[in-house]
């Protein structure tokens, strides 16, 4: 069985690739994915909020003061340096490891460090570079127009920057998430990554303090995921990665079904171990043979809703008499 596709551009040999996360952060683990049967790797992320985080810690001040002046500047400077130059290094000798595609991962807060960290990725050998830019709406004086803003200023800038491919990894924060989508499709980035997993907030209830919820994804959340990439496969002018809630071999060939270019798995290397990419691959091939699918072009897209589809499954969002046999 043929399983090998393009996605942003570059050929993989599966599209079964490994997402962002603390694993893609240790080249020995990356050769060990590669071994196992990734596609691609998205290295971690470098959080622009974890640099700052390394300043403070390293200068034990908190923000530039009268009593540390210019100093103050160039010690940052030194710091941040630093700590991206550990992790570009990491990139490099990735690059001289592994025969697969190796794609940047990246998330700022400030409009300038998108494109000085960008052009870093750039120069450090990656094949790709994803954004990571899922933006939660949490002011209130933020419009959907603004988050719109920002997407449009950062691609628009980047595009006439690096001449690596972009992809752009989002979260489900859109009030109109079809029609956003399709626009930033069109502004020329190669993929989009569908969906980030959010940080969930629990309660502590015996210490009354908000705290975090499990950081892996859940198998039931393959279901999102899934619903978007059907509707939207059609509809986009660039590649789409399906992520969150993949652990199986079926989950991966329900998301090429849907329209899905690649699938990127994370949790289930957590909770299964890295050789469980070998029995993702191994499903798939299963499956495609059983199916008498000799290559995926033959079968992806097939259950993607199409652009004149006004009444699929996939657009349903409540429960109906005749649907859920509810009496």
């Amino acid at each position: 069985m043929d399983t090998k596709t393009k996605y942003l551009g570059l050929e993989l040999k599966t599209p079964i690739i490994v997402g962002s996360c603390g694993l893609t952060a240790d080249v020995d683990k990356m050769v060990q994915m590669e071994n196992a049967g990734a596609g691609a790797i998205v290295v971690k992320s470098v959080f622009e909020e974890q640099i700052i985080y390394d300043i403070k810690r390293n200068t034990h001040v908190v923000a530039p003061t009268d009593n540390y002046g210019d100093s103050y500047e160039y010690i940052a400077m030194h710091v941040a340096d630093d700590s991206l130059e550990k992790h570009f290094a990491m990139i490099r000798e990735a690059k001289q490891r592994l025969t697969i595609p190796v794609i940047g991962s990246v998330n700022c807060f400030s409009y300038e460090n998108w494109l000085t960290y960008a052009k870093k990725f750039e120069e450090a050998g990656c094949d790709a570079l994803e954004l990571n830019m899922a933006i939660l709406p949490y002011e209130t004086s933020l419009s959907a127009d603004d988050v719109e803003r920002t997407f449009s200023q950062i691609i628009n800038t980047l595009r006439k920057s690096i001449s690596i491919p972009i992809s752009i990894k989002v979260g489900t924060y859109f009030t109109d998430m079809a029609k956003q989508m399709q626009q930033l499709s069109w502004m020329g980035i190669q993929g989009v990554t569908m969906f980030n997993k959010n940080v969930q907030v629990d309660i502590d209830i015996e210490k009354e303090t908000l705290t975090n919820a499990s950081y892996l994804s859940n198998p039931e959340d393959i279901y999102n995921t899934l619903r978007w990439i059907a509707i939207l496969s059609k509809k986009m002018r660039c590649d789409l990665s399906a992520s969150t809630g993949v652990y199986t071999s079926d989950d991966v060939v329900k998301m090429l079904l849907a329209g899905a270019t690649s699938v990127q798995v994370v949790s289930c290397l957590y909770k299964n171990c890295i050789e469980s990419l070998r029995q993702l691959n191994e499903g798939l091939q299963r499956w495609m043979e059983k199916k008498g699918y000799d290559n995926i072009a033959k079968f992806r897209g097939k259950l993607a809703v199409q652009p004149t589809d006004k009444a699929s499954v996939a657009m349903r969002t409540q429960f109906m008499k005749y649907f859920a046999e509810i009496v």
